[in-house]
């Protein structure tokens, strides 16, 4: 993006920014008031986000709505997240010179990392009591992440952990940093770009079926405070078919596999990860699990 096309977004928000601490009644870092939504919910502003359930998807960008060869997903990035979804699973890389989300072979579908990166910051404007997380598979270098996320103003809402204990929503939110980024190969710096096993730990992926299903430890390590669901089944050459989604993402299904990650790992998912989240009842079980948070 231009730099005066980046000045002009700048300006822009500030309208946004004084609208909020009116609203809110807050300076930066200061408490909201339990009259603030935070991700759709008053309740859950006293939530620290270590104990918050976000709906996720899977090879998040790879959809049938923008014409994506063997999509993952029904809807691109931005319908997504209009519809409840707050934890996306990325893919980077570089491709003709430039940076893209793809997943494998960008001939097969493929965006600009900065065109995706504008989608959820104007989401995160435009809604300022959500919060949300992301997961890249990295085939970029830091820098170059860290240069798309400045090119669209996405990094006027990063959350860094110093670790310890987490922020509740509502700290988060009046602190306006509300997008924790990880990567699964790299790291910081800048402090931001956090790697995604010291925070995460997870769950295997790419099921053949439901029966095959288990809550074994992946990636990351036991001290490792979030935990990551992976629930989808591969279909045939790996690739998702929404039928087996219908059955996957069905309420009593999902509530199995939580049910044997909090017995198997002492754990509730942070992040519930699905193929073709529009099918089953994803939205309805996050909902619930965050409801007996409240």
């Amino acid at each position: 993006m231009p730099a005066g096309a980046r000045g002009a977004r700048s300006v822009a928000l500030l309208p946004l920014a004084l609208a909020v601490l009116l609203a809110t009644g807050c300076g930066p870092g200061e408490a909201v008031p339990p009259e603030t939504i935070c991700n759709g919910s008053a309740e859950l502003c006293g939530v620290s986000f270590d104990q918050l359930v976000l709906a996720a998807t899977h090879n998040s960008m790879a959809n049938a709505e923008d014409g994506w060869t063997l999509p993952d997903q029904q809807f691109g990035l931005a319908r997504q997240l209009d519809d409840g979804i707050r934890g996306m699973l990325l893919d980077t890389k570089v491709w003709n010179g430039d940076l893209y989300l793809c997943h494998n072979d960008c001939v097969l579908g493929s965006i600009l990392l900065v065109e995706a990166l504008e989608i959820l910051r104007d989401f995160l404007a435009d809604n300022p009591g959500e919060v949300m997380t992301l997961i890249f598979q990295d085939d970029i270098s830091p820098e170059q992440t860290a240069s798309a996320f400045a090119a669209a103003g996405l990094d006027e809402f990063v959350y860094t952990h110093p670790g310890g204990s987490w922020p509740t929503l509502a700290e988060m939110v009046a602190a306006n940093t509300r997008l924790l980024v990880t990567a699964e190969f790299s790291g910081p710096p800048p402090a931001w770009y956090h790697h995604a096993w010291d925070l995460f730990q997870d769950t295997h992926y790419a099921f053949e079926d439901i029966e095959s299903m288990h809550c074994e430890a992946h990636r990351g390590s036991e001290a490792s405070p979030l935990l990551l669901m992976n629930h989808w089944v591969a279909g045939p050459l790996g690739a998702s078919l929404e039928s087996d989604a219908e059955q996957a993402n069905r309420a009593e299904v999902l509530w199995a596999q939580i049910d044997r990650c909090r017995q198997e790992r002492g754990l509730q998912p942070n992040l519930l990860a699905v193929d073709f989240y529009g099918v089953g009842d994803l939205l309805a079980v996050v909902a619930e699990l965050n409801a007996g948070l409240q």
